[in-house]
């Protein structure tokens, strides 16, 4: 089956500001583009980006986007209260058996994602 979701952005206000915050919190780079009216910065693997342009702005209400972080949870979420995020809901164990963990943090621009982490 192909990914279900296949493209994500996730808007931003002080550009630079958000794209230092998501390398520095998943330790990944990410390429950025000038694309004349909107700045993009792409994740590693292909479904998604920073993005700063016209009329969209970050946000802590409505559509929730997960981030795998595997085994990683607790380092993560240490990293995103020390550059700027906040943790919303701490890791929280799924219910259903072997699911993993999940969170929700406030990234440096105001958008309300979540994290999921594999089951320990």
């Amino acid at each position: 089956m192909k990914r279900f979701f296949e493209w994500v952005e996730i808007p931003a206000k002080d550009f630079r500001r958000a794209v230092d915050f998501y390398q520095t919190i998943f330790q990944i780079e990410m390429k950025v583009v000038d694309c004349g009216n909107e700045q993009m910065a792409f994740f590693p693997n292909g479904e998604g980006a920073i993005s700063k342009a016209n009329d969209f702005e970050p946000s802590s209400s409505g559509v929730l986007v997960s981030i795998n972080v595997g085994d990683q949870m607790d380092s993560t979420k240490a990293l995103i209260e020390n550059y700027g995020g906040k943790i919303l809901i701490p890791k929280t164990k799924i219910e259903a058996e072997g699911k993993g963990f999940f969170s929700t943090f406030v990234d440096s621009e105001g958008n309300r994602l979540g994290l999921y982490g594999d089951p320990q």
